[in-house]
């Protein structure tokens, strides 16, 4: 079943009959196609709005602070023994998206923006979690893995900023 937007609108419909017929009459509408004076929708088939005015990723400070957070989380994974190595590059793999998906929505508008800073958000919750787990292991320091939390946790606080602006 469709159920985009556009195809439940009157004026996207074909005719009965399933084939556009031409108009006789002078003045009147195209059956097959959309009213110039209707603005077009958010639908999946319209064209990408972008930001013209988008700053730089390094004016945003949590992208800033996103690519420290990620440098610090990856060098404090790097030597974890062999056993390790999968969590170590799910570590690798999470924080790395953190500052790459704040930086993607960075450059976009609406609800494609949101939506990067929303996997930002959630890719910096699943470094925290592996953190915690190799720190309960011991397969890393517990005083070197606080430091990276809590930058992790400084950078959610500001995605989480972004995601719910003051009214």
């Amino acid at each position: 079943m469709i159920t985009s937007g556009s195809f439940g609108r009157e004026d996207s419909r074909w005719p009965a009959g399933g084939k556009c017929k031409p108009v006789l009459r002078t003045g009147a509408a195209h059956p097959c196609r959309r009213p110039a004076h209707r603005l077009p929708s958010a639908n999946m088939n319209d064209p990408e709005v972008t930001m013209l005015d988008a700053l730089a990723n390094t004016d945003l400070i949590a992208h800033r602070k996103a690519l420290d957070a990620a440098g610090a989380a990856i060098k404090l994974v790097l030597r974890l023994p062999t056993p390790l190595k999968p969590i170590a590059d799910q570590v690798i793999r999470s924080a790395s998206s953190v500052p790459a998906n704040l930086a993607e929505g960075h450059g976009r508008s609406g609800r494609d923006r949101l939506q990067f800073w929303r996997i930002a958000y959630a890719s910096a919750k699943e470094v925290d979690s592996h953190l915690r787990l190799l720190a309960a292991t011991g397969a890393i320091s517990s005083s070197a893995a606080q430091v990276v939390l809590d930058r992790f946790d400084q950078v959610r606080a500001m995605i989480w900023r972004l995601l719910h602006p003051k009214a």
